[in-house]
Order: structure tokens, then C-alpha cells, then sequence
């Protein structure tokens, strides 16, 4: 009973204490081991998005953590269907950028080598493509619905990495603007542009012993989610934001700021006295916007070809999983609507 699951020992105590004649242990399968050495393997990427709540951040971590991480769910997909084999180091394994706990992304890239069915020849010739293992949907089909794989590029530009070989990325910050002064947070936003030293926008990570702060923001905007301003009704706007790399917890204390700022209790101009460190050589004391708006939006890389879901077969089934899950959030959202209306009135 060595090699039995806990599964299998309490069915087959529960069979014996109910004088079970032994044909259970006809039904247990010896798992088979994959033998890798029969198959060739490729250097892919994966384009995936995710909805960070639930989970303890992206990045795969050395000490257990009270949630998942969205790494080791997908590394576990990737192992239980036999695409990787064993320590996941030694897989060329890199991902494009660390997001932190309760942070989504819309477009999140990992490069991995994996089993392939094809030959090293047939792996660079294109007519081969759908001849090879569906990455996409086989992975789909043992992940969560709120972690979804929608691209794969098959045949990756030489040296490529996830990390160092993505030049830029794109976050989104997500927030209602009642009683935000919005065009005050407008003018705080443009103060960000350019090459500056951040280290009032960022918490400190001892362990790495950073000494450069300076980031390079090629983009820093705030749009309405609609297209329109109106100021009659409630509306969604989201704080665009684009750089080619980011301290760690850069973004939300770039949004905290802005956040004062549309409040009314600071000057747009507090931006560029923060941004100034030798009028503030140290980060002043505030609180950290909420990482549940944040969205890991884009990422910029040389040209690939990517493989969509819409050429393989299985669209319907990511569209059907994807839909569930909006329509999950959407009645939520009409039913916490309707108790906010009901109680503070339309």
C-alpha cells in the first residue's frame, strides 16, 4: 500500500469495514511515468491573463503561502500534463514581470521549453503548427477559470527571454472618479514622464539591496473608460501608465499620490517635489492604493508570431469559461448596485 493515494487507502478500508471482497483492488491503475527520452522538445511562449485576487501574487515562492500563486498553478498544469519534466529551473523557465498579491493581468508572457510531438525540422516549418500538441487548450483544460492561456508562439527570435527581452509594459489602474478632481489628477500624472528617481514611489526591497531608483515612464494618462467625460453620472476612468521596468510597489504608490491629489489635499505639483530627492531625500509616510484595480494590461516585445486560440479548436470552450466568470462578477456587482441605491437612494 505504499504507492496508494490517501483517496484509495479510505475506499478500501471503508471497503473491508463493509466486507468488501477485494475488487477494488482490480480498479487501482498504476500511474505510468512519461518517458521524456522519447520525445524532442521547444523553446515556446505563453500568453496568459489572470485575475489576481484570489492568489498570492504571481511569482512562485520558496516558502509555502496561505494562497496559491498564479506560478505554481500553472506549473502544476504544465507538470500534470507531462509538458515539463521535474524541477521547472531547468526548463529555460522566465516570465515577463512579477505581479504582487490580489494584482491581475490582461497579458502576462512566461517562455518555457516544453515537449513537442514534432522533429526539430518540423518544429520550424509553419505547416507543422497544427500538427502540434494543442498547448493552449491542453492547459486550459486543468487550470482554473480565472487563469486563462489565449496565445502561444511557437518558434521564438534567438536568445529570447520573458524578462529582458520585453522593452516595455502597460498598466491599468482602475477607479470610479466621483469626487475626484479629475483634471488636477490629469496634471499630477504628466509630472511622472520621463527618466526620474522614484524612491518616494516604491517600498524598499531590503533583500535585493537596490541602489538605482531611476525608472524611465513613457507614458502616463488618464482616460475615461468610456471615451467620455460626463460629469452628471458616475463614471470608470483608468490611470494608463507605461515604462520599460518598475520598483516594486511603484504603481500603486504612483496612484496613492494621485489619488491626494484628486481628493483635494494635494497640489498637483506634489508629484514633482516627491520626484525631487534632495527636497525629499526620504518617502514620506502614506497609505498604498488598493492592488485589487490593478491590471498588468500589456507587454512589449520585438516581433513574434503568435498563435491565438482561434486556431485551434476549443475557442468555445475559453469563450463559454470566460463569459461565466464576467457574468459571475457582473450580477455581484448589479446586486451590491442595488443594495447601495436601496439604502442611500437612486
Amino acid at each position: 500500500y505504499d504507492s496508494w493515494r490517501k483517496e484509495d487507502l479510505i475506499k478500501r478500508l471503508t471497503d473491508l469495514e463493509n466486507g468488501g471482497t477485494g475488487e477494488f483492488l482490480k480498479k487501482v491503475k498504476k500511474v505510468r511515468k512519461m518517458d521524456f527520452s522519447k520525445y524532442t522538445t521547444r523553446h515556446v511562449a505563453l500568453k496568459f491573463a489572470y485575475l489576481g485576487w484570489n492568489y498570492n501574487g504571481l511569482a512562485i515562492q520558496g516558502e509555502p503561502t496561505r494562497l496559491p500563486t498564479i506560478e505554481s498553478v500553472i506549473l502544476e498544469a504544465l507538470t500534470k500534463c507531462c509538458l515539463i519534466e521535474g524541477d521547472f529551473h531547468k526548463c529555460e523557465f522566465s516570465r515577463c514581470g512579477r505581479t504582487d498579491k490580489g494584482v491581475s493581468a490582461m497579458s502576462q508572457i512566461i517562455s518555457i521549453k516544453v515537449r513537442s510531438k514534432l522533429t526539430p525540422e518540423q518544429q520550424e516549418d509553419p505547416d507543422f503548427d497544427l500538427r502540434e500538441l494543442d498547448y493552449i487548450n491542453i492547459l486550459n483544460s486543468l487550470l482554473p477559470d480565472d487563469i486563462r492561456v489565449y496565445s502561444v508562439a511557437l518558434r521564438l527570435p534567438k536568445g529570447f527571454d520573458a524578462r529582458f527581452s520585453c522593452t516595455h509594459r502597460d498598466y491599468r489602474y482602475f477607479f470610479p472618479g466621483q469626487g475626484l478632481d479629475i483634471d488636477a489628477m490629469r496634471e499630477a500624472a504628466s509630472y511622472y514622464l520621463g527618466l526620474n528617481d522614484f524612491r518616494n514611489f516604491c517600498k524598499v526591497d531590503v533583500s535585493k539591496q537596490i541602489t538605482n531608483f531611476c525608472r524611465t515612464i513613457l507614458k502616463s494618462e488618464i482616460h475615461c473608460l468610456d471615451g467620455r467625460d460626463n460629469p452628471s453620472t458616475e463614471k470608470t476612468y483608468y490611470y494608463e501608465l507605461r515604462g520599460s521596468a518598475f520598483l516594486w510597489h511603484q504603481v500603486r504608490s504612483m496612484m496613492a499620490i494621485l489619488f491626494l491629489v484628486g481628493q483635494g489635499y494635494e497640489k498637483p505639483t506634489i508629484v514633482k517635489d516627491l520626484l525631487n530627492v534632495e527636497k525629499f531625500p526620504c518617502r514620506p509616510l502614506y497609505q498604498m492604493a488598493s492592488e485589487i484595480p490593478l491590471v498588468l494590461y500589456d507587454c512589449g516585445y520585438p516581433e513574434m508570431e503568435w498563435k491565438t486560440v482561434k486556431e485551434y479548436k476549443g475557442i468555445t470552450k475559453l469563450q463559454e469559461s470566460i463569459y461565466n466568470a464576467w457574468y459571475d462578477h457582473h450580477i455581484k456587482t448589479t446586486m451590491s448596485l442595488a443594495m447601495k441605491n436601496r439604502i442611500f437612494g437612486d
